[in-house]
């Protein structure tokens, strides 16, 4: 199997064609293209919780959500919003 050499020039542009991808990537998560309703299995993946967690933020009501046909879903929205309101601000008392 013959060898394939790379050069700078070579790398170059696969560093510009990784960098184009990432900005298209990171567009369409800043231009809310991301789905607007999650699963379940979405939400625990997003979170990193386990099932018991999310079933917990349903009852006690940190987390609205839309029941249909037994599939649960989450609005996006209502995860950021309640990820906001549970932000904790703490004094370290180091200044900047």
């Amino acid at each position: 199997m013959p060898a394939t050499i790379l050069t700078t020039d070579d790398l170059r542009e696969f560093k510009r064609q990784l960098f184009k991808e990432l900005r298209e990537l990171m567009k369409k998560r800043e231009g809310g293209t991301l789905k607007k309703y999650l699963k379940s299995s979405e939400v625990m993946d997003l979170l990193q919780i386990s099932p018991g967690t999310l079933q917990q933020l349903r009852i006690n009501g940190t987390l609205p959500f839309v029941k249909i046909k037994g599939l649960i879903y989450y609005e996006a929205a209502d995860i950021q919003k309640a990820m906001d309101a549970h932000r904790i601000h703490r004094n370290t008392g180091f200044s900047k």
